[in-house]
């Protein structure tokens, strides 16, 4: 036999400290040694640490008693914690595969995992905030398979499966007491569970938890209760009173110290005479009976407490039968009466001691087998059965205990700590949402700087697997920078000017943007909301007033050589002609230099510095006629020398207003071009609104 077969189990009582090392095999259980040591004070109460050092100088005595007798060295042990402040939640969880499979183990251990973290939160909802609670303990009530009840549910096909579980927790402090003092002996912990969890896996077998049966497991300090029904552990309860006040009735009436008084309470219920000496030195003889009728008005308020939680644990009724074990339940009556305030047979309250334990082999010959051990093996096997241990580490700088499951990660340890998952990972600064001639568009955040994490002072990532004791730092990852960007940033703003010629003249005009109705200028910081048209025209009238120019009005006004009004709307490369009672010169902020913006086959026309009205006497071009095809159609451009394919739309009806957020569709011979393409004789050409029914103007 290998050390790793063994399991080193202690029981931690408020009276004495019961050690146990074994292993299992098959169904039976060989226990290789046994030790036991009292408290030299009172160093627990309750059932919880008073004195951490105290209690673990005794832990290490029984480790090393064990030590000798094994020739092992012992380093992890299995404990189980009962507490003042004990807390059951029982709750219903399901999970759903994506299609029919088979359940696997793993599934069942998911499962659980569910219960736990569901029945935590409701803990966490609780109105008492006086205690942080940790789970100690969980057993599985009910299996589902499709809805239905199973017993065992692993290897059969489902496509839901759920449980029924009851989960137990304990404050913190208690679990903290435990975990310090067995760390006081130089032992980590390999597995936590609760007393009576440990007890019911020795005193009561599974056949027999189809009835409806309490288990109370009376110790010094508290009594520990469970109860059975229909197949499984329906509740857990605990009362803390138990021995000890038994024990402290002798102290005050027979004026001897607490470990004589013990004495007495124990030889008590072997029966006969007992001899003790007082703490004046004085000898004394007393009787059996004399201690019975001493400590019954105690022992029979144990019995009625017991009695009443296992009521109310039971559904406000008394329960088929019960059994004790613990040794706060050897005291002379307690069963009797435990049966009388239950209103059940004497008959149906026993104590459990050797009849229990027909799988365990003592392998040490002067062990005797009593309802006293039943808890300390109980600890062990439980840690074949569910392995419900914690894990210790250390989280920026704070000790922390987390439920392991066998697969934690650091992400575990931080959510425990309460880090949001996004404090985990880079994060986007907030994002820009907005809409382009009605279409959605959107500006990301830049990207932050990712968590920095380490374990033990080396950097790792947040899926590291944790390990026993480990020093975990973590540093949240950041923000980065919100979304930010100009209407010249969009990818609907080709550029950021239009050119017309007015009167001869080349000019340059900023391409305005209308957003949420306003006209903004190309550097427009866009903001969230925001609604943007994009507007690649002016008017007749925007333009002469951009261009700080008055338009005599006792004058035509010419675009593209037709007719119109200060309300026409002109487009790029568009020919504007009209009268001004403003000098050229005025606008010269505006008038195109060195040929900019013009197509390449532009003929530029040099300007006196006269007025524009006087320009236009000089600026009759050679006209002539040009057949092309529109939409399908065949039409006649005429009255200019030249034509670009901004002169389609003289003879073309063209509302702008009838976009509707669409973009505008422009070819010539089936290949995209723009307003200042040169048109050729026989040009097939297509303009309409994109993805509209109908396709043309």
């Amino acid at each position: 036999m290998e050390k790793k077969d063994i399991v080193f189990g202690l029981d931690i009582g408020t009276r004495n400290v019961i050690g146990t090392v074994g292993y299992l095999e098959g169904n039976e259980f060989h226990v290789i040694a046994q030790a036991l040591r009292e408290h030299d004070t009172r160093a627990m109460l309750d059932g919880q640490i008073h004195d951490i050092g105290r209690v673990g100088a005794t832990c290490n005595a029984v480790k090393q008693e064990l030590e000798e007798l094994t020739g092992y060295t012992l380093t992890q042990v299995c404990i189980a914690a009962a507490g003042r402040v004990l807390r059951t939640v029982t709750t219903h969880v399901e999970m759903e595969y994506p299609e029919e499979s088979i359940v696997t183990g793993e599934d069942l251990h998911t499962l659980d995992m569910l219960g736990i973290e569901q029945a935590g939160k409701e803990i966490k909802g609780d109105e008492d905030k006086k205690y942080k609670f940790f789970c100690v303990g969980y057993t599985t009530m009910k299996y589902y398979l499709n809805g239905d009840v199973f017993t065992s549910i692993e290897d059969h096909k489902a496509e839901v499966i759920g449980e029924d579980i009851i989960v137990t927790f304990l404050p913190e402090d208690v679990v903290d007491g435990l975990y310090a003092a067995v760390g006081k002996a130089g032992l980590t912990v390999a597995n936590l569970t609760l007393e009576p969890i440990a007890a019911i896996n020795v005193a009561i077998p599974l056949n027999f938890r189809m009835l409806n049966i309490a288990l109370i497991d009376v110790g010094a300090g508290t009594s520990d209760i469970c109860v059975t029904r229909d197949g499984s552990i329906i509740a857990y309860g605990m009362i803390p009173m138990a021995g000890d006040e038994l024990t402290e009735v002798l102290v005050q009436e027979y004026l001897v110290d607490f470990a004589t008084a013990e004495y007495i309470k124990r030889s008590s219920t072997e029966g006969g005479e007992i001899t003790y000496e007082d703490i004046m030195g004085i000898s004394h003889t007393i009787k059996s009976e004399d201690v019975y009728k001493l400590t019954d008005p105690i022992m029979k308020k144990i019995a009625s407490e017991v009695a009443t939680k296992i009521k109310q644990l039971n559904g406000d009724k008394a329960v088929s039968a019960a059994f004790v074990v613990g040794g706060g339940g050897k005291i002379h009556g307690f069963t009797e009466s435990l049966a009388k305030d239950l209103g059940i047979v004497s008959e149906r309250v026993a104590l459990r001691g050797e009849e229990v334990m027909k799988n365990i082999t003592f392998e040490q010959k002067d062990v005797k087998k009593d309802s006293l051990l039943v808890t300390p093996i109980g600890i062990c096997l439980n840690y074949y059965e569910t392995k419900n241990n914690f894990i210790m580490i250390h989280f920026n700088g704070e000790m922390m205990k987390l439920y392991d499951n066998g697969q934690l990660t650091i992400v575990d340890a931080a959510m425990q700590a309460g880090f949001a998952a996004e404090q985990l990972f880079p994060r986007r600064g907030r994002e820009i949402n907005f809409t382009v001639n009605g279409v959605a568009r959107m500006i990301r955040g830049t990207e932050g700087e990712s968590a920095i994490v380490k374990m033990n002072g080396k950097n790792v990532g947040i899926n590291t697997p944790l390990e026993f004791n480990c020093d975990i730092e973590l540093i949240p990852s950041t923000v980065g920078e919100g979304g930010n960007g100009t209407i010249a940033d969009l990818a609907e703003f080709t550029t950021e000017y239009l050119y017309f010629t007015v009167c001869g003249h080349r000019v340059k005009c900023p391409k305005f943007v209308e957003v949420n109705g306003s006209m903004e200028l190309p550097t427009y910081a866009v903001k969230d909301g925001d609604v943007i048209e994009t507007r690649p025209f002016y008017t007749v009238g925007q333009l002469a007033e951009f261009m700080d120019v008055t338009i005599d009005d006792r004058y035509e006004i010419l675009v593209n050589n037709r007719p119109s009004t200060k309300d026409s709307l002109v487009y790029e490369n568009f020919v504007i002609d009209w009268t001004t009672t403003t000098p050229v010169a005025y606008a010269g902020d505006y008038l195109v230099e060195d040929g900019e913006g013009l197509p390449e086959d532009y003929e530029s026309i040099e300007v006196a510095p006269e007025t524009v009205s006087d320009v236009h006497t000089k600026m009759k071009p050679e006209i002539m006629d040009m057949p092309i095809t529109i939409n399908g159609k065949k039409r006649i451009l005429s009255g200019k020398k030249d034509y670009i394919f901004v002169d389609i739309y003289n003879i073309i009806n063209f509302d702008p207003a009838e976009s509707n957020g669409r973009p505008l569709v422009t070819k010539i011979n089936g290949q995209k071009c723009g307003y200042s393409d040169v048109l050729h004789p026989d040009d097939e050409v297509e303009v309409y609104w994109d993805k509209q029914i109908g396709g043309t103007l």
